[in-house]
């Protein structure tokens, strides 16, 4: 029912959120240190409507965007025609092992479990020395959401725990490298969490 509820909703998805980070600099922050620290191709999973993927290109990354909506995709290739988007789920990426150099993962799991974040996948992906950005509700609950951007959708929404959630990126290969936690902003119902990572890169030394 994700799939069906976004591709209902993508026209006004796309007018009512078109910034990347609605004015909100510690998001904003965190998403420049991201870019920084990255090198080579980077894909935006879950990209929605491409906003985004718009703004880590602005950021000067090569970057292209996947999503499950057909619906939403047509929203970010309507939107940014100069910018690559694919279908895809995240759960079974179709890219090669070790293909991108960062990935991005914003908001885009918040209707599935923590212990369903696909993890793994999102390590398979990505080159050693790579680092990857999550952003999502921070906390212990889920909620059905039946209304939204003003039309009837199926959803339930997620909040995740952070010590769980970067437990389990460790357990997947990821070393953290920095976590962020802000409280609720304007039209949000709950303190946000941000966590960036990072791939080992097996031929890195350690310091003595």
């Amino acid at each position: 029912m994700t799939r069906a509820s976004y591709d209902i909703v993508a026209a006004d998805y796309a007018r009512l959120l078109p910034d990347a980070h609605d004015g909100r600099p510690l998001d904003a922050a965190i998403m420049r240190a991201f870019a920084e620290l990255t090198d080579g191709p980077v894909v935006d999973i879950g990209c929605g409507t491409g906003r985004i993927t718009h703004h880590l290109h602005e950021l000067g990354l090569d970057a292209s965007g996947i999503d499950l909506s057909d619906g939403m995709l047509d929203q970010a290739r309507r939107l940014y025609p100069h910018l690559t988007f694919t279908q895809g789920d995240m759960t079974d990426l179709d890219l090669e092992d070790e293909s991108v150099g960062g990935a991005v993962v914003w908001y885009s799991t918040v209707h599935m479990p923590a212990t369903e974040v696909p993890w793994r996948e999102f390590h398979r992906v990505l080159r050693p020395g790579g680092h990857l950005l999550h952003a999502f509700k921070l906390g212990d609950q889920q909620k059905p959401l039946t209304h939204a951007y003003g039309h009837d959708v199926d959803l339930t929404v997620h909040w995740h725990d952070m010590d769980e959630t970067a437990g389990n990126a460790t357990e997947a290969g990821f070393n953290e490298v920095a976590r962020l936690q802000r409280q609720r902003g304007v039209g949000e119902g709950g303190p946000q969490a941000f966590l960036l990572l990072g791939k080992r890169n097996p031929g890195a030394g350690s310091a003595s």
